[in-house]
C-alpha cells in the first residue's frame, strides 16, 4: 500500500502544480509566458516527487508509463493496476481541490477547464492530437526507460533528466493539445469538468488515454530492441 499511495500522491502533486499553474497564468500563445510557467510546473513537480515518495513506488505518477514498465517486466500486472487506480484517484483528488480553492478565492480559471487537454489547438482533429500525444509520450517514456535502466542506469540524476523531459514536451504540446502524456493526469480534469457541466474536456478524453497508450507501447518495444542490440554488440 506504500507504492500506491506514493502513486496517489504524487499524481496529486503533478495535477494540483501543473494544472493548477494552467489555470493562473493561461497558455497565451502570442507572449509564451504561461507555455514556459505551465511547462515547468509539470516537469519541476516530477522532480520534486522523484526525489520524495519515487524511492517508494518508482515514481510512475502516469498510466502510461506504467504500461510501459509493465510491457518492459518491471512491474507486476497486480501492481500495475493498483498503481493506474491510484494515480486516478490522486488526479481527481486533485483537480477537485483546485475546483474549491478557486471557487472560494473567486479566482478565474484561464483555461475554462480545470487546465484540461483538448484540441482546439489542432482544429479539432483527433487524429492531429493522437499523433502529438503519441510521439511526445514516445519521446517521454524513451528518456524514462534508458535513464532508469538497470545495464544504463544515470543514477541519481534519473529524477531531474525525467522532470527537464516532461517540461521539454510540454513546451512543444502545450500549444496543441495541452500535452497530457499521461491518462492519469487527464482524467482529472475532464471528469471534474463533467462534473461542473463543462462535458468537452472528457468527450475528447479517449484521445488522451489512446494517444499516451500508443506511444508508451511503441517506446518500450524500441528500447527493448535498441536494448537487446546493445548487449550483443558489448558481447
Amino acid at each position: 500500500m506504500k507504492k500506491y499511495f506514493s502513486e496517489l500522491i504524487g499524481t496529486f502533486v503533478l495535477v494540483f502544480m501543473g494544472c493548477g499553474t494552467a489555470m493562473l497564468v493561461g497558455c497565451d500563445a502570442a507572449s509564451g509566458g504561461g507555455y514556459i510557467l505551465t511547462a515547468l510546473a509539470f516537469g519541476l513537480s516530477v522532480v520534486a516527487m522523484a526525489y520524495s515518495v519515487g524511492n517508494i513506488s518508482g515514481g510512475h505518477f502516469n498510466a502510461a508509463v506504467t504500461l510501459a514498465m509493465l510491457i518492459r517486466k518491471r512491474i507486476s500486472g497486480k501492481d500495475a493496476v493498483w498503481y493506474i487506480l491510484f494515480q486516478l484517484v490522486g488526479a481527481f483528488l486533485a483537480s477537485g481541490l483546485l475546483v474549491i480553492l478557486f471557487d472560494m478565492g473567486k479566482v478565474t480559471d484561464l483555461t475554462g477547464g480545470l487546465g484540461s487537454n483538448g484540441l482546439d489547438g489542432v482544429g479539432g482533429n483527433a487524429v492531429a492530437g493522437l499523433i502529438v500525444e503519441a510521439v511526445l509520450t514516445f519521446i517521454f517514456v524513451m528518456t524514462i526507460l534508458g535513464v532508469t535502466s538497470e545495464k544504463f542506469s544515470h543514477g541519481s540524476f534519473a529524477g531531474l533528466i525525467i522532470g527537464l523531459t516532461l517540461a521539454f514536451v510540454h513546451i512543444f504540446g502545450i500549444g496543441l493539445t495541452g500535452t497530457s502524456v499521461n491518462p492519469s493526469r487527464s482524467f482529472g480534469p475532464a471528469i471534474v469538468s463533467a462534473i461542473k457541466g463543462n462535458a468537452t474536456p472528457i468527450s475528447n478524453l479517449w484521445v488522451f488515454v489512446a494517444g499516451p497508450f500508443a506511444g508508451a507501447i511503441l517506446a518500450a518495444l524500441i528500447y527493448a530492441a535498441l536494448e537487446k542490440k546493445k548487449e550483443k554488440s558489448d558481447s
